[in-house]
């Protein structure tokens, strides 16, 4: 080796212990809890409760969460922390999936764009609450037609409302749909009309949020989700017990959870259980990953796995509580059934709540801690957005851009912020629709189930169990190799066969979307499934031999995968790490801490093991 190269070879070791770190204990759990806890909890979990069964809802619920999303949560946890690296150099555990971390970058960046917009939105709703009075709470302004009318109070003596209600429209939404979104100046998603300043303005907002908040990657990002991750449950403990308090909410509450277990008979329920669960943890989407790569080697991603599943499944359940306490109220003062007055997404956040906002003594301020809670919530979720993209691009090229992270941050954050312009357009709902519906959906799928594969088929369960061994002191148990191997890629795979055969077309309220951008949709997830095998081809073609020689070399780990810093390689992973000078890590190991500790040991029963194993294969 030359003095050159050994200068290279130093230089990528220096790269690799100046990745960073978490600088406090509970960053990292903070930050998995901020990520897994945002705007779904708020606003679909309790609709998808009551129209699939109610309290019989929980059963699917916490099974899909036993069976995917714990499992799958800790896999995605395990392979951040032991290797150090992020969504794309991850695969050097087998360089012919490369394509997956690809694809779910694609997906990631898509999902980017427009969850920032409705930040925006948010945003543009807190500004509008700093006033004495809602402008959404009475008909008469500009942009009011003259089906507006002030449903409050137009109930007639016997406490039943007017029969021509359902022909009239409330002030909140004709304020979301004619003045946020201002949607009567597009003719659809093909001519989606002129920019909309003042949101295109509170979308700039956001982003420049989001930029100075990773501005320093974890280090800032971590210290901003102490406030972000846990003023949101004041906030949510202060509207629950606002809303219980108010006449009417046992009504709401009551229709919230009574359980309907006729319901679980229907395949619906279980997938709708299955998907909320998914979307709802972040799986896949290199969130996760991400966080855990800043992890140091032996932190105790088990016992955080629990607290933030089950702790992100509670908080969905009391969040189903204030909204249906509230909910209930309304429909007292309405006069109607609660189901009239339900909705999920964006028609609860930003029509129905703020509508139930202006019935409340103080309707202004209530209305700005509700949407201080979800500016909150979906801070979170965009800081793992962007982190991930980041994170991975800088571990593929760490000479060029590391050095320079905060300028590379900047530079997405301005490139996002332009492709996002058309959401701020007079059409721009239709576009996030679209985005909604084809971004993260069934390639989200493809590239869970064929990470659960990849490692525990290729690279092998017992290989990965072992390399958790190494980590933590411990193996995984039945139930995690159970469903590693079995029953979360089966279940995935049939919510995969099951979206696919109930396939709709995207529609906002009565606009159907037209075919080619029905397409441009199923052409935008069809994309990052294509990621994988373009990946495969790339990695096979940079090999030698003949095609099952190639297969055989581009499915093996690559030679520096393993922990990143050298005290923590054992066995297998002794000195292949570049640069490493010696052949001994756990010797480092001793001289640093001046003795064998419990890890020690714990890596001493894996060389052993590995070992045993080498000896019984000759």
């Amino acid at each position: 080796m030359t003095p050159s190269d050994q200068g290279d070879v130093d230089l990528d070791v220096d790269f690799a212990a100046d990745r960073g770190n978490w600088t406090g204990k509970l960053d990292f759990l903070l930050s998995c809890i901020g990520y897994c806890v945002g705007l779904g909890n708020v606003w679909r979990f309790p609709y998808r409760a009551y129209t699939n069964g109610g309290g019989a809802f929980l059963v699917p619920y916490f099974l899909m969460l036993a069976i995917c999303g714990i499992p799958l949560f800790f896999l995605e946890l395990s392979l951040g922390q032991f290797s150090s690296l992020g969504p794309l150099a991850v695969w050097k555990i087998s360089p012919l999936f490369k394509g997956a971390g690809a694809a779910t970058l694609l997906i990631v960046g898509l999902v980017a764009i427009y969850y920032n917009a409705i930040i925006a939105y948010v945003l543009f709703y807190l500004f509008a609450s700093l006033t004495s009075a809602l402008p959404w709470e009475h008909c008469g302004n500009w942009w009011n037609t003259d089906l507006c009318l002030e449903h409050r109070g137009s109930k007639d003596g016997n406490g039943a409302l007017p029969l021509n209600l359902t022909s009239t429209v409330s002030p909140s939404e004709e304020y979301w749909s004619r003045y946020v979104l201002h949607i009567q100046g597009s003719q659809g998603i093909g001519s989606p009309g002129g920019i909309r300043w003042n949101l295109c303005l509170c979308l700039l907002l956001a982003w420049v949020i989001v930029f100075l908040c990773i501005l320093k990657g974890v280090k800032s990002s971590g210290k901003v989700v102490y406030f972000t991750a846990t003023f949101p449950y004041v906030i949510l403990l202060m509207l629950l017990v606002r809303g219980v308090t108010l006449p009417g909410a046992w009504k709401g509450i009551q229709f919230y959870l009574t359980p309907q277990f006729h319901h679980l008979l229907s395949s619906k329920v279980w997938v709708e259980a299955a998907l909320q669960i998914f979307y709802s943890l972040g799986v896949g989407f290199g969130g996760l990953l991400t966080f855990a790569s800043y992890n140091t080697f032996h932190q105790n991603i088990y016992r955080d796995t629990f607290i933030v599943t089950l702790g992100n499944a509670i908080t969905s359940i009391l969040a189903g509580f204030a909204i249906f306490s509230v909910l209930g109220y309304m429909s007292q003062e309405l006069g109607v059934p609660v189901d009239q007055v339900a909705k999920a997404g964006p028609g609860l956040a930003f029509v129905v709540y703020p509508q139930a906002m202006t019935m409340l003594p103080l309707s202004p301020f209530w209305s700005f801690l509700f949407f201080f809670m979800l500016l909150t919530l979906g801070l979170d979720s965009q800081f793992a957005f962007l982190e991930t993209i980041v994170t991975a691009v800088t571990d593929e090229f760490p000479y060029y851009l590391r050095p320079k992270k905060a300028v590379f941050s900047g530079l997405i954050c301005v490139a996002m912020y332009l492709m996002g312009l058309v959401l701020t357009t007079d059409g721009g709902m239709y576009w996030l629709v679209l985005l909604d519906d084809y971004s993260a959906s069934f390639g989200l799928m493809v590239v869970v189930v064929t990470t659960c594969l990849a490692v525990t088929r290729v690279y092998g369960i017992q290989r990965f169990c072992r390399d958790i061994h190494m980590m933590l002191g411990f193996k995984p148990g039945l139930y995690f190799r159970a469903c590693w191997l079995f029953l979360s890629p089966a279940t995935l795979l049939a919510l995969l066969v099951y979206s696919i055969a109930k396939y709709q077309p995207s529609e906002y309220g009565s606009y159907r979307f037209p075919a080619w951008a029905e397409l441009l949709g199923i052409l935008m997830g069809l994309l990052s499934c294509l990621m994988i095998p373009a990946g495969m081809l790339v990695a096979v073609l940079r090999e030698e031999g003949s095609l099952w020689e190639r297969l055989q070399q581009a499915s093996r780990p690559a030679m520096d995968w393993g922990p990143s810093l050298e005290e923590n390689r054992t066995g297998m992973y002794v000195a292949t790490l570049a640069g490493s000078q010696s052949p001994k890590p756990l010797m480092v190991h001793m001289r640093k801490y001046g003795g064998i500790t419990s890890f020690e040991n714990t890596a001493i029963e894996v060389d052993r093991e590995i070992a045993e194993e080498e000896e019984s294969m000759m």
